[in-house]
């Protein structure tokens, strides 16, 4: 072949890569395993947080908007936070009871041998035989309940138509006081009348009813109580009879005893206050 038409050397020379085939895939797949360790460790920090905190959590969710609008102004005075401070003496009490949890199977368990006890202590005195039918002892959402109602026939506890204790009768009263100084629960006495009694203007089925459970709170006081053992005295007239069908049922002119489940006391322990309407009225 002529000089002139020799073909030229080509070489080809192979780009050699450690990681080309991966590319960069590898750090997809590990943000990935991070984010999911994340949202497995909050889930698990919520789920040991209190229900004030977890509803504070859903509300972030359901609306951010409106719920950082709440948190920044916050909902009470001197707040920056959208979870009320459960310190503050404004802000309302919640505990698990309200919520459906109920008082523990140790406080059921404590109220029903404060009530056997109750019974046994009853039994002794003679009063208690002429008595037993007008006691009754329930334990209830609330804690155990003490009734003491009326007779029919003649007077059981009170004077007709009066808050004046009968002192044949008054023991009773004085033998639970004992038991219940024993405990550490509150309690709350209700005064309660049958619709019979139409009273007048001056003194009605209010009076009446406040003022016979406020008697009982005088003599238990003075009977084996712990001082500011009751929590609240109510009288609640002819509203709420045991026999709802027989209002004027002189069963339904009773005294009833709360003794309050100390899981319960909680819901008593602040009074609620809302906003202030008349501020928002004429401001």
């Amino acid at each position: 072949m002529a000089q002139g038409s020799e073909q030229p050397i080509i070489i080809r020379r192979k780009k050699k890569g450690g990681h080309g085939g991966h590319s960069g895939a590898w750090k997809v797949a590990f943000a990935d395993f991070m984010t999911a360790m994340m949202a497995f460790f909050l889930v698990m920090w919520l789920v040991g947080q209190e229900d004030d905190v977890k509803q504070a959590v859903a509300g972030y969710f359901r609306d951010p908007g409106n719920f950082m609008k709440q948190g920044g102004a916050g909902i009470l005075e001197g707040s920056k936070t959208a979870i009320p401070n459960q310190n503050s003496p404004m802000s309302p009490t919640k505990n698990k009871d309200e919520k459906g949890a109920g008082p523990s199977e140790a406080e059921r368990k404590e109220l029903s041998l404060a009530a056997k006890s109750i019974l046994q202590e009853l039994e002794k005195q003679p009063a208690f035989k002429r008595l037993r039918s007008n006691i009754k002892l329930h334990l209830t959402s609330e804690g155990l309940r003490i009734i003491l109602n009326e007779s029919e026939n003649s007077p059981a506890f009170f004077e007709p138509g009066s808050a004046k204790l009968l002192q044949k009768s008054a023991i009773i009263l004085i033998t639970i006081a004992r038991e219940l100084g024993r405990l550490k629960n509150q309690l709350v006495i209700e005064g309660h009348t049958d619709a019979a009694y139409g009273g007048n203007k001056e003194y009605t089925n209010w009076e009446l009813s406040a003022d016979r459970a406020n008697a009982a709170r005088q003599l238990i006081e003075v009977s084996g109580i712990n001082p500011g053992q009751v929590r609240e005295v109510r009288g609640f007239a002819d509203r709420f009879p045991m026999f709802v069908e027989k209002p004027n049922d002189a069963r339904n002119r009773r005294i009833t005893i709360v003794v309050l489940y100390q899981s319960r006391n909680l819901r008593y322990d602040q009074i609620e206050v809302g906003e202030d309407l008349l501020e928002e009225i004429y401001n």
